[in-house]
Parts: structure tokens; sequence; C-alpha cells
């Protein structure tokens, strides 16, 4: 006749022993070894009290078609500018010279994501004319999504000056994220979503550019033209106009955020609970220790 199982239930039994024993003083040795050895591992790799943590990310930037530019024409203080606020323009009267300008961003891999604006720009000039120094203000819109949701406004900063005077400025380099805190590894980050330049403002502090880039320079966070490898080139002909050609690239971004801190511990705690959950079942089971095993009924079903 063959034998099946029509029902099975746990058997929970109970060791007791009293207080001065050996089982009492491996109970005790094995809560020890439970709880402080995580800590320890923790600590010891640099896991549990590691404050900061990073992660790559794309940026989502695009070009905000804002511009400010400022272009020295003699060494005595003389200067040309042009910018794309009205208040500003107006203010600058004589001194004001309206360029041509291009802009192209790209999507190089195709994943969705613009890698490179092309800026160009091309300042008519009276014959009599040189351009010694070039100052440009360029702001984007910079977003970050994977942690934290992070919405900004940002600039990039051109500047070179020469002593001898140039007829084209080729700069070339990278707009980078500039964290003086980590960033939240959650909720959204939009304390600077504000514009970088008050265009609305009619006073001629808003654009001064000693107050623009200090204002900036205060933000945690920021952007900033990294290695722009200036190219000057000298020898502009009379009725040409400078021209400035810039190509900056939005590369991809290693993020700071504060960790959590007691993720590491808890894991390691748990092996630690299961190894030694084990390790006592071996002991009591086994009666390497004495004790008194209390069968009890069957468990109340809840």
């Amino acid at each position: 006749m063959a034998f099946y199982e029509v029902y099975s239930h746990p058997a929970l039994i109970r060791y007791k022993t009293s207080v001065c024993t050996k089982a009492t003083l491996f109970l005790v040795v094995v809560v020890c070894l439970t709880y402080i050895p995580p800590l320890l591992v923790a600590y010891r790799s640099q896991g549990f009290w590691i404050k900061r943590s990073t992660y790559e990310e794309q940026p989502v930037v695009r070009f905000q078609y804002q511009t400010l530019l400022v272009a020295a024409t003699s060494t005595d203080g003389d200067y040309v500018a042009w910018s794309t606020f009205p208040h500003l323009n107006n203010m600058l009267g004589s001194r004001l010279r309206i360029p041509s300008v291009s802009v192209r961003e790209e999507d190089k891999n195709q994943d969705g994501k613009l890698d490179l604006l092309n800026f160009q720009l091309e300042l008519p000039l009276k014959p009599d004319e040189q351009v010694y120094s070039i100052q440009l203000l360029l702001t984007f819109s910079y977003q970050l999504f994977r942690m934290s949701t992070v919405v900004m406004q940002s600039l990039a900063y051109v500047q070179y000056s020469s002593s001898v005077p140039g007829s084209k400025l080729f700069i070339n380099g990278d707009l980078r994220l500039q964290q003086r805190t980590p960033l939240p590894h959650r909720g959204l980050y939009n304390i600077y979503n504000v514009s970088v330049i008050d265009g609305s403002s009619p006073f001629a502090a808003s654009y001064d550019l000693e107050n623009i880039i200090q204002m900036y320079q205060d933000r945690n966070l920021s952007t900033v033209l990294s290695c722009p490898m200036p190219v000057w080139t000298v020898g502009r002909a009379a009725a040409s106009p400078f021209q400035l050609k810039a190509q900056i690239r939005y590369p991809l971004e290693l993020i700071t955020y504060p960790s959590d801190q007691t993720f590491t511990c808890q894991l390691v705690l748990l092996i630690f609970l299961w190894v030694f959950e084990r390790i006592q079942r071996f002991v009591f089971q086994n009666q390497v220790l004495t004790t008194v095993p209390i069968p009890l009924g069957k468990p109340h079903l809840s």
C-alpha cells in the first residue's frame, strides 16, 4: 500500500536553561557576534560611513539663445558690445554692434540628447577698430533626471585677451557641471531655475559682467566652460568682421549625491542574522549545549 502526505505543520520546540549556564553564555556571544561585526565590516569596507556616492548621467542641455558680448577695441578701455537684451542694447548707444549669429546644436550619437553647440558670430567693426579681447556669455537650460530631477539655468563664460589684435577666435571646450554640495538623491531640485541674466531690468548693473559672474559663482550648482583651448588668429582686413566660433560639448557627468548610510549595514546585518540563526539551530537541536527542550502543541493559526 502506497503512502502519501495528507497534511503537515511545523513543530515548535523551546529550549530552556538557567541563567548561569554555558547555553546562556553562548546566547550572549551569539547576540554580540550578530550585531557588532556588521558595524565593523561596513566601517572597514568604507561603506557605512561613506557620506557621498556618485553616478554618471548625460544631462539634457539646451542653448537658451541669450548672449552678451563685449569686445575691447583698444588697450585704453574702448569697447563695443551686443546682447540679446533690448534694455542693454539701448544703453550701449554708439558702442552697439549688431553681429551676424549662427547657432546649431547636434545630437551626434542619436540618443535623443544634444551633445554639441556650434556657435558662430561675425562682429562688424569700423575700419580703424581692432579687437584685443573678447568676453562672451551664453546661457543654457540644464536638466538631470536619473536620481533627483534637477532643473536649472546656467551659463558658459568665454574670455580671451591678447596684446596683438586679432581677426578670429576659435573656442572648443566642455560645459561641465560644478558642484559645491551633493545633489539630493530624490525629489525636485529647481532652486536655480531662474534667469542668470535679468533681461527685464532697465538698470546697467544687471548687465555688468562682474556682478553676473559674482552672483553666479555664489551658487552651489553651476556649469563652467572647461578646457576651452582658444585659438587666436591675427591679421584682420579693414573691411572684414571679427569672427568668433565656439564649439561647446555637453559631456557625460559624474554626479555626487549623499549616500544612504544605513543600507550597507542593514545588508550585512541580514547576512549575519541568517548565519547565526543556522548556528543556533544546529547547537540546540543537537544538544551541543545542555538545555531542556519543551515541545509545544499545534501552533495557533491566525
